[in-house]
């Protein structure tokens, strides 16, 4: 192979590089709290990328409490409150944890069930007596931003344990704070 040839080659993957990092695609998420009467104050904000590993989520939020708060993508992008058991409930119109292959199953980040099944967001009693807000990145190796786009992201009361066991999906309880992915 000549030079030239060679140096053509090497600008063309150059180039296609430079393309497919530029269409990386990022989105920002603004997280507000949330109860049965609808959005209350913006707590902060999700920024999600794509990398190499998978999604990554720069979670950067404050005034949750203190311990493990289940994490999740929801089919729907609402966080609207909806009718559960004759009573409006926060977040209800998010829908479902996102399981485009309708796993069923509940089986955490990097496990076969729900793809919307996200790493556990810890606060620590030490985070919220020192400063405000935390920031915390998690990775999600079987996501992508193109995934996400026009779904809701929902933090739950408690934390999640990615079993059906002892209580359905993880037990993270009650929606307490959501964001719509644009």
């Amino acid at each position: 192979m000549s030079k030239g040839w060679a140096l053509t080659l090497t600008v063309s993957a150059a180039l296609i590089l430079n393309v497919a990092a530029a269409l990386a695609e990022e989105v920002n998420i603004e997280i507000f709290n949330i109860n049965s009467e609808g959005l209350g104050a913006k707590i902060g904000d999700v920024h999600a990328y794509d990398s190499d590993n998978g999604l990554v989520l720069s979670v950067k939020l404050s005034t949750l409490p203190v311990g493990p708060h289940g994490f999740h993508v929801h089919e729907n992008g609402s966080c609207d409150p909806a009718m559960k058991d004759g009573q409006m409930a926060a977040g209800l119109a998010a829908g479902g944890h996102y399981d485009p292959d309708a796993t069923g199953k509940h089986l955490g980040p990097s496990g076969e069930g729900h793809k919307g099944d996200l790493p556990v967001i810890y606060v620590e009693a030490e985070e919220i007596a020192i400063q405000t807000s935390f920031k915390r990145v998690k990775v999600v190796p079987r996501l992508k931003v193109s995934d996400i786009h026009g779904r809701a992201l929902i933090i739950h009361a408690g934390g999640d344990n990615y079993s059906d066991q002892p209580n359905p999906l993880g037990g993270g309880g009650a929606r307490i704070a959501c964001g719509v992915v644009p």
